[in-house]
């Protein structure tokens, strides 16, 4: 079984895909750790900027600068 990469109150960056233009990248927080979906480790992220939370997988989120130094 899979563990999820990064932590409830970790800032990541999303990397939206080509098909998700209308969701802004950039700075999140991990909210929540959900289930494991099949193969796909999933995440409630909310936006630093404007506070819209959604579901994303792991695999479009990435650590910040601040969180590699550590």
């Amino acid at each position: 079984m899979a563990n999820h990469k990064f932590k409830v109150g970790q800032t990541v960056n999303l990397m939206p895909n080509r098909l998700e233009r209308h969701v802004p990248g950039g700075a999140y927080t991990i909210q929540r750790l959900l289930p494991v979906e099949g193969s796909a480790l999933l995440y409630r992220v909310k936006h630093s900027a404007d506070g819209h939370e959604r579901v994303v997988n792991e695999a479009q989120l990435r650590a910040t600068s601040e969180a590699l130094a550590k």
